[in-house]
């Protein structure tokens, strides 16, 4: 693989280099999730514990086929089980793969006050430095799906980092490498969205799936982690899916405007101090008098 400059990532305060900074990432990378063809068998969850390296956690049983309710710091592919019954009285049961969606305008890194300890490379993966975290979960704050998670004896946080590790070297993710029904796929941004589009339109023309669609949410200016959905107008029906995921108010209200006014305020402070150093002179300590013997001083 070619060499490139550390400008192939864009790294918010970052003072050097990272691991793959000299790799060459110039393609917009995808995930494509078609939730048509899953079928919940949960090779993925058990494929990304294996290469991450996580050992299996205590799975808990409510009434579902899903491994637990929510991802975890440890735990950062989950296959969500939803049951829905359509307008003709059928049932159905809508499975999502739930983990990081990578998104172009990550709300995590924009509300990260570490620097370096979450970066974004060109090809569009979101990936946390654990090294540079401070624990203070931000993070998490700024996340419209909700998918960072805090580890209390690492002090850290952790999330899904779409196998960075495998894509620099021109591997798939582990948990496509594991699908046996051809419900994952992997490639460019463009090959992805024009297969996604392509299967969506084969729902709603041949399977009567008349809203059927594709979720590439532009109030994060998309993701690199797309799907194919049934029902493309109702994603909260698959485990809860924004429906229009944004990133906080609060994250852009005191990363931006409270931010500049916080500066503006410590400079007007200090000139203050300057000022009234300049026009009073420092502060002179009075000396003590004498007590007089009865208490009082005169």
């Amino acid at each position: 693989m070619s060499q490139a400059s550390t400008e192939l990532i864009r790294i918010s305060g970052h003072p050097g280099t990272v691991p793959g900074a000299g790799l060459n990432r110039e393609f917009q990378v995808c995930k494509l999730v078609d939730t048509t063809t899953c079928i919940g068998c949960k090779a993925c969850e058990v494929a990304c514990l294996e290469w991450n390296g996580y050992t299996f956690s205590e799975t808990t049983f409510d009434n579902s086929y899903q491994t637990m309710p929510e991802t975890a710091w440890n735990y950062w592919n989950l296959i969500k089980f939803n049951e829905h019954e359509r307008a003709d009285g059928s049932m159905m049961l809508l499975m999502r793969k739930d983990q990081c969606m990578h998104c172009e305008d990550p709300g995590c890194l924009a509300a990260c006050p570490a620097d370096a300890a979450i970066v974004q490379y060109a090809n569009g993966i979101v990936d946390f430095q654990q090294a540079n975290c401070i624990g203070c979960g931000y993070c998490m704050t700024g996340c419209p799906f909700n998918i960072p998670k805090f580890s209390p004896e690492a002090r850290k946080v952790f999330k899904c980092t779409l196998c960075n590790d495998r894509v620099s070297v021109g591997l798939e993710p582990a948990c496509i490498k594991a699908c046996p029904t051809g419900c994952l796929h992997f490639g460019t941004k463009k090959e992805m969205k024009e297969m996604a589009q392509t299967r969506a339109d084969q729902l709603r023309d041949v399977s009567g799936f008349a809203d059927a669609g594709v979720y590439d949410p532009p109030g994060v200016s998309g993701t690199h982690v797309i799907y194919v959905l049934h029902d493309a107008k109702n994603p909260e029906l698959y485990g809860g899916l924004p429906k229009d995921p944004h990133i906080p108010y609060s994250v852009r209200l005191w990363k931006g405007p409270l931010k500049w006014l916080g500066n503006l305020a410590m400079v007007g402070g200090l000139l203050g101090l300057a000022w009234h150093y300049m026009r009073f002179g420092p502060k002179k300590e009075e000396p003590i008098q004498p007590d007089n013997g009865n208490g009082r001083r005169p």
